[in-house]
């Protein structure tokens, strides 16, 4: 498997669990179980794939995955994912008000 991939999968998994912690500790912007997954994983592997392009060490961890880099791809999938959550729950509660 290419790591590339893999550094995809990494920050849609992270990403899909940052959603769910974003949903639950803030109840206003709660999508439900699959609608902070679905949010959390989409804005992990975008996120994700962004902070790539922007730091280069998150860019080079496809040729030489060590735990800095696998590190980082977590974090950063995770902190996306539960940022498209919190935006995408805004803009739902807004729309219902």
């Amino acid at each position: 498997m290419s790591g590339m991939l893999i550094n995809l999968i990494i920050q849609i998994v992270s990403g899909a669990i940052g959603g769910n912690v974003a949903g639950g500790a803030a109840k206003n912007i709660d999508l439900g179980t699959l609608g902070n997954t679905i949010a959390g994983a989409i804005g992990g592997g975008a996120g994700g794939q962004l902070l790539g392009m922007l730091i280069p060490l998150l860019a080079n961890s496809a040729s030489t995955p060590d735990i800095g880099s696998i590190i980082g791809q977590v974090a950063g999938g995770g902190v996306a994912g539960a940022v498209l959550t919190a935006i995408v729950g805004a803009i739902k509660n807004r729309a219902a008000a």
